[in-house]
């Protein structure tokens, strides 16, 4: 098949993604219904038991019942016990999975179609990092139990997907002479890599907000189910949602730092210098700062709980800022959008 052919089966299987990604947000999404109907159901049996042991002694039977129901069902930790995973819970990570493949064929035939590595332009490179985020995230599910991330983790994919493949798309042409070089490779995947632990950290770092302030409105002695939140009480709490937050953070940090190295040695062999104040290299330099504040911050300086959280959201706003602006409006040596 020539060219044009492999790009345009591509596009297809990126737009099959597309669509599996967002019927598998809908199951993610009607997952977390599912928790906050089963935590409005379990405060109404919580409160039904206590009346009845305050009135009877059978009362006291059926708490000891409801609880033997509760875990069974699964506590607020997110666990499940040995019941299986609800149906709308499989439905939505096999949609992802699906969507991962279809999506990592629409790379690779990206890839076939222009010769070489399919991140050189913003197109190209928004259909690679979106690939690796939801690799990353359905690897770290065989270690840890995000799934209740995947609405959060599919949503941004599908706006990233739709923004590329709506305002970034751009037939295959040659690489300029810059980016002829092995570094590409190593370069941007780095960074393609960073990026997607920065998303799951990112995702973690908003539902600990979200957790926090749950936390806070039940000590106040406030309704913790307003705002429509009831299914953060079968979520980790925000501590424990802030320390994976860190952990994939100092991830991705320790990869954005091999990133702005791999740049700067990139640099010089391309143009004869290491740095060059370049807007893209100032931007690259931003991201690195913000982070390496928030994990000083946090190590040494006590910033726990919301401001831990909000310095991780602003880091990965600076990335997309750096991502989505900065290679669209400004101009430089690192202006390789394709636009």
């Amino acid at each position: 098949m020539n060219t044009a052919t492999l790009d345009a089966a591509s596009l297809l299987f990126l737009l099959g993604a597309t669509g599996a990604y967002a019927m598998s947000f809908v199951s993610f999404a009607l997952d977390l219904a599912r928790r906050s109907a089963d935590a409005t159901t379990a405060d109404a049996s919580a409160r039904a038991s206590r009346v009845l042991a305050s009135s009877s002694a059978a009362g006291a039977t059926a708490q000891r019942r409801a609880g033997v129901a509760t875990l069974e069902r699964g506590g607020d930790d997110g666990t499940t016990g040995r019941a299986r995973s609800p149906i709308s819970l499989r439905v939505g990570l096999a949609l992802a999975v699906l969507g991962f493949a279809l999506h990592l064929v629409a790379t690779i035939l990206r890839g076939i179609a222009a010769a070489r590595v399919p991140w050189a332009n913003m197109y190209e490179f928004s259909m690679t990092g979106t690939l690796v985020i939801m690799g990353v995230f359905l690897g770290v599910l065989l270690v840890r139990d995000l799934k209740f991330l995947g609405t959060f983790v599919t949503g941004l994919v599908i706006i990233l997907l739709g923004i590329a493949t709506v305002g970034f798309r751009v037939d295959v042409v040659p690489l300029p002479p810059a980016l002829q070089s092995y570094w590409l490779v190593i370069h941007v995947f780095v960074a393609i890599l960073a990026t997607a632990f920065f998303a799951l950290g990112f995702a973690l770092s908003v539902v600990q907000l979200l957790q926090h302030r749950r936390e806070v409105a039940v000590a106040d002695g406030l309704d913790p189910r307003g705002g429509g939140l009831s299914f953060l009480r079968s979520l980790p709490g925000s501590e424990q949602l802030e320390n994976l937050a860190y952990r994939l953070n100092i991830i991705g940090f320790i990869l954005w730092t091999f990133t702005l190295m791999a740049g700067a040695i990139w640099a010089e062999r391309a143009w004869g210098r290491y740095w060059g104040w370049d807007t893209k290299e100032v931007w690259t330099f931003i991201i690195w700062v913000i982070y390496a504040g928030y994990i000083h911050a946090r190590a040494t300086r006590g910033w726990r709980g919301s401001r831990s959280a909000w310095l991780a959201i602003i880091g990965f706003s600076a990335v997309l800022f750096n991502f989505g602006v900065v290679n669209v409006f400004f101009k430089g040596l690192h202006a390789y959008s394709g636009l």
